[in-house]
């Protein structure tokens, strides 16, 4: 949208997202499992074979995440590009790797630093990719990603990501970045995580 023309909206932020799925009790236990979601409500089975489920890790939100019966049995492709989900520190990204590791449902899975930030990637076991990263201190454009191995220490992936950014043109400490995409964003009172 081009600037001239955008409107003046509220701020709206993603609050959750919700997949159709195959086997319900099996992705259900899989997410609840991994993330460590409660539900908070759930769609008992109707006539119809619908069935749902509303989870959350957070109890200030009803829901972060909706599980619902409903993808047909021959779908073998996931229309969803990604779930992602972010975490505080490069040490929680390490702590799911090494659980998703141990996960027979986990076939797929790859370790990536984006330069502005540090991710796991795996498929859930009917195929949809799921990110778990946290932010990098500096920002970088995208698409970047390299190879991350997990198994360093935190100052030596802070070290191999930080070289390869500020190498970069678009190279700015994050906060930096958030400030002028806020003042863009004519939101010069947000709050900036530094």
């Amino acid at each position: 949208m081009a600037e001239a023309s955008r409107r003046k909206m509220p701020h709206a932020q993603i609050a959750h997202f919700g997949i159709f799925v195959k086997d319900f009790p099996g992705m259900l236990k899989f997410y609840c499992d991994l993330f460590g979601f409660q539900i908070s409500d759930q769609v008992e089975p109707q006539e119809d074979g619908h069935e749902a489920a509303f989870l959350t890790a957070d109890p200030n939100m009803h829901h972060q995440l909706v599980i619902a019966k409903g993808r047909p049995e021959d779908d073998e492709f996931s229309t969803v590009q990604q779930l992602s989900f972010r975490v505080e520190a490069l040490d929680d990204v390490r702590q799911f790797w090494k659980v998703l590791t141990e996960m027979p449902q986990v076939e797929r899975m790859y370790t990536t630093t984006h330069g502005n930030a540090w991710s796991v990637y795996f498929w859930d076991p009917e195929g949809t990719r799921v990110e778990i990263y946290t932010d990098t201190p500096w920002h970088c454009a995208q698409p970047c990603g390299e190879p991350l191995d997990l198994s360093q220490s935190d100052e030596e992936i802070y070290a191999y990501t930080e070289e390869l950014v500020k190498g970069m043109e678009s190279y700015a400490p994050f906060p930096d970045w958030r400030r002028g995409m806020a003042e863009k964003m004519d939101m010069k009172d947000w709050p900036i995580r530094e």
